[in-house]
C-alpha cells in the first residue's frame, strides 16, 4: 500500500545530516575488534568525559526515577556566576544542535531568508529549509567566512544569520574586528547567531559576552556546549546566551524536560574540573601542531585550524576515508561539505594521532603507487 499520509511540503528539500560513524558499525561491516577501533571523526574529547562529571552521575544514578528540574536552576545559575551574566540571558538545550533548531522555530517563517557561509555546520541548512526558508550561502573566502560579503547578501527579507566561529568544518576563525563589524553593522531585524561550539580551545577568543552584558545588541545570541572540550557529547547539553527578550522566545518553544539530570549534574561538576579542561586544551594544541607538520612534511594542502580537528586534502576523499577504516581509523569524509578532495580529522591522544598518521602515509603511499 502506498503511504497517503501529507507530509510537510519542505521535507523533500530537507538534506538529511551525516554523524561520523559509530565504532561499533565500522567493526560490524569490516569485521575488526571493538577495542583496534580508533574514531576520529566527530570532535569528541578524546581524553573522556571530565573525572568530576563521572562521580558526580555515580552519585544521581539512584535519582533516575524522578523527573530533572525543568528550568535547570542550578546548572543556570553556575553558568550566570561564571559568565558574569543574569540567568535571564541564559538558555539550555539539548546539546547546542537544539538551541539551533528552537531559533528556526522562533525567527523564521516560509519565505524568510537566512544567511551563510559557503562550507558552513551542516545543520544551518536543515534548520533554514525545515521552516521553508531560502538559503543565501556566501562564497567562502580561504575556506572560512567572508563577513564582508555576508553583511553585503542582508536584505529585507532577511531574518537570520549564522557564523561559526570558530567553523566547522574547515577550523577557520574570523578576524576579531570583522567580527565586531558584522555585529555593528547588522540591520535590528536580523538575528546574528554566533555557534561558538569550539570557543574553548582558542588562547585569546574574541569575547562577545560584554555586549550581552550591556544588551546593546538584542539580536545577538551566543551558543556553547559541552560537548566538546567538557567531554559531554552523549548527554547532550549546550547553551545559550542572549538577550532577555530572545531567551524568552525560544523558552516559549523549548521542551519542559529537555535537559536530563544526568545532564546537568555533570555539566555542573565539569564546569569545576579545570584540570580536566586544561589538560583537554594542551592536547589538542600539541595534536594540531603534529598534524600540521606532518602534513607540511607530506606537502598535503592544510587548513590551520582554531578547532579541536584539522582540515586536510587528500584527493579522493571518500576512498581514503574507506582505505582508513579497514586500517581502524575512523575519519570524515567531506562530500557532504561540497570538499570532496578533503577529509576531516579529529585531534586524538598522542598514540592514536601517531597512528592516524602512519595509515594515512601507508594509504596515501598504496595510491601513489596503484
Amino acid at each position: 500500500m502506498s503511504f497517503a499520509v501529507r507530509l510537510n511540503r519542505f521535507l523533500g528539500a530537507l538534506p538529511v545530516y551525516q554523524p561520523g560513524r559509530p565504532i561499533e558499525e565500522v567493526a560490524r561491516e569490516l569485521g575488526l575488534p571493538v577495542a583496534g577501533i580508533i574514531k576520529m571523526a566527530s570532535n569528541e574529547n578524546p581524553l573522556g568525559p571530565s573525572p568530576k562529571a563521572l562521580a558526580a552521575i555515580q552519585k544521581t544514578l539512584p535519582q533516575l526515577h524522578l523527573y530533572p528540574d525543568g528550568n535547570a536552576f542550578y546548572l543556570k545559575s553556575k553558568l550566570a556566576k561564571k559568565l558574569a551574566v543574569d540567568p535571564a540571558n541564559l538558555i539550555l538545550g539539548n546539546g547546542s544542535n537544539e538551541l539551533i533548531e528552537l531559533a528556526g522555530h522562533a525567527l523564521l517563517e516560509s519565505g524568510d531568508d537566512t544567511v551563510v557561509s559557503q562550507y558552513c555546520f551542516a545543520v544551518y541548512p536543515i534548520v533554514t529549509k525545515l521552516f521553508g526558508a531560502n538559503l543565501i550561502t556566501v562564497p567562502a573566502k580561504r575556506y572560512g567566512h567572508d563577513l564582508s560579503a555576508i553583511l553585503k547578501a542582508i536584505t529585507p527579507r532577511t531574518r537570520m544569520v549564522f557564523v561559526a566561529n570558530p567553523n566547522n568544518p574547515t577550523g577557520t576563525l574570523a578576524k576579531n574586528a570583522d567580527v565586531m563589524r558584522l555585529i555593528r553593522q547588522t540591520p535590528a531585524h536580523v538575528a546574528i547567531v554566533m555557534d561558538e561550539a569550539y570557543i574553548d580551545f582558542l588562547d585569546e577568543p574574541l569575547d562577545l559576552l560584554p555586549l550581552v552584558r550591556q544588551g546593546k545588541y538584542p539580536n545577538l545570541i551566543l551558543f556553547r556546549t559541552f560537548s566538546k572540550i567538557y567531554g559531554l557529547a552523549a548527554l547532550r547539553i549546550g547553551y545559550g546566551i542572549g538577550h532577555p527578550d530572545m531567551i524568552a522566545a525560544l523558552e516559549k518553544i523549548r521542551q519542559p524536560f529537555n535537559t536530563n539530570m544526568l545532564a546537568q549534574v555533570a555539566a555542573l561538576a565539569a564546569l569545576d574540573d579545570r584540570a580536566h579542561y586544561q589538560r583537554t586544551k594542551a592536547n589538542n594544541r600539541a595534536g594540531l601542531k603534529l598534524f600540521e607538520q606532518a602534513f607540511t612534511n607530506l606537502k598535503l594542502e592544510f587548513v590551520p585550524s582554531g578547532a579541536n580537528f584539522i582540515l586536510v586534502k587528500v584527493g579522493e576523499g571518500a576512498r581514503i576515508f574507506q582505505e582508513l577504516q579497514k586500517k581502524g581509523v575512523i575519519v570524515r569524509p567531506m562530500d557532504i561539505y561540497q570538499l570532496p578532495e578533503w577529509i576531516r580529522i579529529t585531534t586524538g591522544t598522542p598514540p592514536e594521532n601517531r597512528r592516524c598518521l602512519q595509515a594515512l602515509k601507508e594509504v596515501l603511499a598504496s595510491q601513489r603507487s596503484g
